[in-house]
């Protein structure tokens, strides 16, 4: 059997980056930046003044209380256009240009008016108030990188730098096909030998969440030629996702609907828990993401392979999840052969400390106990016993929005 790593490795490397399209500015959070955009000018495009006041040579008020002479004004979208002579001030507004000559801003709380005489009470420092040409950034720059998810400050970024469209790369497409006489979609009537199917719900709502576009087939029955016009069909997508159906059973139909389409199989077992029955196949552009059925093994699955392979499309790395350290709660026996992915519950001891409790059960048909989890404690293959305050590593899902 393949190791997770080896699988990962295998996975992201039959993906690469989508076409790019254009998209409005308005409209780009969640986005990934297909080229980084430069900034069309300068911002701020001169010295303005930070606060409401008065505009000043500081030469000027070397001693306080110093009376100066109002000039003139310079708000906000306005500005004063003469150069600031010895012993004259100009009232000046929050984002108003700050007049030639002038290096200092008061603050108006810090002045007395009478007429055209100002007074100033407190004497201001060479540049206080002041935000200097460019403090933001300057045209040319490029400070959102190709390959980064914007966020809402990025798009508020983007609009600044005089940006109305962004390149960003095409959301993927992604087909999820559920297989299996046994299922229902929630709400039908369930029979005595059926189960309620949740395991594609999930997944669309991760791909969603991820940034790719899910459709969600109706489950198919276990007929081979249904499963095979639902194999082809799901092709026609950037990825399908199947869901249960890849063992070696007489019932577990995908694998010979899949070969009957001309896929060829890369790999379908690996040395993981949950999750062993992984399938991988190709076929000229086409790829096929054979998840196991139960569902916690199809969310663990999802995020460690299906994940990575949508950001590979999004222009990612496509890194495998990450992991930190975390002192174990309690003894754990030695692990077998198979990398597992404990659901766990994770703490702050008494001394601020990360702590890993994992769940007394852990069925990987339990939703209930995925749920109730803050992440897994990660457990190498042939890991040895560990006792209860032993570093281990864990993955922190309350990170890994929407999982």
């Amino acid at each position: 059997m393949l190791s997770v790593r080896d699988a990962h490795a295998r996975v992201i490397a039959a993906f690469e980056a989508l076409p790019s399209e254009t998209v409005s500015v308005a409209e780009a959070a969640g986005r990934v930046l297909a080229v980084s955009p430069k900034a069309r000018l300068t911002q701020p495009p001169s010295d303005l003044s930070a606060m409401d006041g008065y505009a000043v040579r500081t030469a000027d008020v070397t001693a306080v209380p110093t009376t100066l002479t109002l000039v003139g004004q310079a708000p906000a979208g306005g500005s004063y256009d003469r150069a600031l002579n010895p012993g004259e001030t100009v009232r000046i507004f929050t984002g108003g240009p700050l007049p030639a000559g002038a290096d200092a801003i008061v603050i108006q709380e810090d002045t007395k008016a009478d007429g055209p005489q100002i007074t100033i009470l407190d004497a201001p420092r060479v540049g206080r108030h002041i935000r200097k040409a460019g403090l933001d950034f300057s045209a040319g720059e490029r400070p959102l990188a190709a390959g980064r998810t914007l966020t809402t400050r990025d798009v508020a970024l983007a609009a600044a730098m005089n940006h109305p469209w962004l390149s960003v790369h095409r959301k993927p497409r992604v087909a999820i096909l559920s297989t299996g006489d046994e299922l229902v979609m929630p709400g039908e009537p369930v029979g005595r030998n059926q189960i309620v199917s949740s395991s594609g719900i999930a997944v669309a709502a991760l791909v969603r969440g991820w940034g790719a576009e899910p459709t969600l087939f109706d489950i198919a029955r276990d007929d081979a030629k249904l499963i095979e016009d639902c194999i082809a069909a799901g092709a026609q997508h950037d990825l399908l996702i199947t869901l249960g159906g890849a063992s070696v059973g007489d019932h577990d139909l995908v694998q010979g609907a899949l070969k009957a389409q001309g896929f060829d199989m890369d790999f379908w077992k690996i040395a993981m828990r949950p999750g062993k029955p992984l399938m991988f196949a190709a076929r000229d552009r086409a790829r096929v993401l054979g998840l196991p059925g139960n569902p916690v093994s199809t969310m663990v699955c999802a995020l460690l392979f299906l994940k990575p392979a949508l950001e590979r499309m999004l222009g990612q790395p496509g890194d495998l999840v990450g992991t930190q350290p975390a002192r174990l709660a309690v003894d754990v026996k030695a692990n077998d052969q198979r990398e597992d992915y404990v659901r766990s519950r994770l703490l702050r001891s008494a001394d601020g400390a990360l702590t890993v409790d994992p769940h007394p059960v852990q069925d990987s048909s339990m939703l209930s106990v995925l749920a109730a989890s803050d992440g897994f404690l990660v457990r190498p293959a042939h890991d040895p016993a560990r006792k209860a305050g032993d570093v281990v590593r864990v993955v922190d899902l309350r990170t890994l929005h929407p999982f």
